[in-house]
């Protein structure tokens, strides 16, 4: 299938929204062939300067300003993860980049037990960091939820993409997490060593 393509630097999942601030002329026309057509658009993954092999397709939900120079704010959902098989840009007579894309089939059957376990793992990864984030169980893609809740870098988010099972992709951010929470606690006890600003105080003489 063929798609108008928008590369973006950051990973877009199925299911998540996201706003754009649209000011560039090619894009303009992208986001109007769209409205148009009444069709879909791919965000291919740009990452060190190099167009990634996956992305996401997405649809408009609104177009909700429009400004007299042209330029637009647009919500968006992300849909289905593809798989880039050409990359043109420009494509003929538009200012804007497409490609030909293969959808990737995803098994997205819930896991039970590595859903209790990524559950278990984000409630103390949140309780380590002290941060009030509401946990949804009971939704279809938890990994897509919270990937970008995890603290993955943005190589980390753009593997989780790759990733075809549910099941995988929360064993994936579970071990991420139990690897990460260490490192927090270490972090948080030299920031109160610091914050003692080197004066211990109440220290019992060890009885030896």
């Amino acid at each position: 299938m063929n798609l108008s393509l928008f590369p973006l630097n950051l990973i877009v999942y199925p299911n998540e929204s996201l706003n754009l601030h649209i000011f560039e002329p090619r894009y303009r026309q992208l986001i109007s062939d769209t409205v148009k057509k009444r069709s879909t658009f791919g965000m291919p993954v740009y990452m060190n300067g190099n167009i990634q092999e996956y992305g996401t397709e997405v649809k408009i939900l609104e177009i909700t300003n429009q400004y007299e120079d042209g330029r637009m704010d647009v919500k968006t959902k992300g849909l289905r993860v593809f798989r880039l098989k050409s990359f043109v840009n420009p494509m003929p007579d538009k200012l804007h980049a497409g490609g030909e894309v293969e959808w990737v089939t995803m098994d997205n059957e819930i896991d039970a037990l590595a859903k209790i376990w990524f559950v278990e793992a984000l409630k103390e990864l949140y309780e380590v960091l002290n941060v009030n984030v509401p946990i949804k169980e009971n939704i279809e893609l938890l990994s897509y939820e919270y990937a970008h809740k995890a603290g993955l870098s943005q190589k980390q988010e753009y593997e989780l993409l790759t990733i075809e099972s549910e099941g995988d992709r929360l064993e994936f951010l579970t071990e991420h997490i139990k690897i990460s929470i260490p490192t927090i606690r270490e972090m948080e006890r030299t920031k109160n060593i610091i914050k003692m600003n080197g004066h211990f105080k109440n220290l019992d003489a060890l009885k030896l």
